[in-house]
């Protein structure tokens, strides 16, 4: 079977493939990046409804200056979309709902802004998988 495989949207280099709690996500290696397709953070959250809410506080913010990411499914330019409850979070999410970019870190930091706690299954295989520890 052919299998297709995604460029990063920041360093342009192949995507890995990994699998998290049955769900396969792409990481990029070399920056750091998780591509998320769409229904992803739902299943993987094990919270639908929540995650739901949580993508639904995201706002699409034109004003920022950080450089337009394309979508490595159709290409197109990405909305810069904030949390309502922390501007400083930036992620970028295809205008076709293909799915959702972070860049290094900022799936932990979006976990961290809606008071993630020890049960959040996210965070544990983000953890394992990456072995993210706290920078504190």
């Amino acid at each position: 079977p052919l299998e297709f495989f995604m460029n990063c949207p920041v360093c342009n280099n192949a995507m890995i493939t990994l699998e998290l709690a049955g769900v396969e996500i792409d990481y990029s290696p070399d920056c750091g990046g998780i591509w998320l397709d769409a229904g992803e953070l739902e299943v993987l959250s094990g919270d639908g409804q929540r995650a739901k809410n949580i993508l639904a506080s995201f706002k699409t913010d034109a004003a920022q200056k950080e450089k337009p990411r394309r979508c490595p499914i159709c290409l197109e330019t990405m909305d810069k979309a904030a949390a309502s409850q922390s501007h400083s979070l930036l992620i970028d999410k295809c205008r076709k709902n293909h799915g959702m970019w972070f860049d290094k870190g900022e799936l932990k930091a979006l976990l961290s802004t809606f008071h993630s706690d020890d049960k959040n299954n996210i965070q544990k295989l983000l953890t394992e998988i990456f072995n993210l520890q706290d920078e504190s």
